[in-house]
């Protein structure tokens, strides 16, 4: 397969990246809704902790167990973030 076809890989990919990022996104926001009627904090680092150890468990490479945790913060990071801003605005 040539370059074009590659990246047209990538590019599907890409896509479902995005469509699986967005429902994670969805479930993340009623999680917070959760936490908020509960009274619990947004931040839960054990939690965290215990997604980082099972996705480098689970990492079949070629990504290196540091790469996939990266991308893994990143993700809850912006996760958080999206939580944050969506329950705060709700408040009176």
């Amino acid at each position: 397969m040539g370059i074009d076809g590659l990246r047209k890989r990538i590019d599907l990919l890409d896509d479902v990246l995005l469509r699986i990022l967005n429902e994670r996104a969805r479930i993340a926001l009623e999680i917070g809704r959760i936490k908020k009627e509960l009274g619990l904090a947004v931040f839960d680092p054990g939690r965290e902790k215990r997604i980082f150890s099972r996705m480098k468990a689970d990492n079949p490479g070629p990504l290196d167990d540091e790469a996939v945790v990266r991308l893994f913060e990143r993700v809850i990071d912006e996760s958080r973030r999206l939580e944050r801003n969506h329950y705060r605005e709700e408040e009176p």
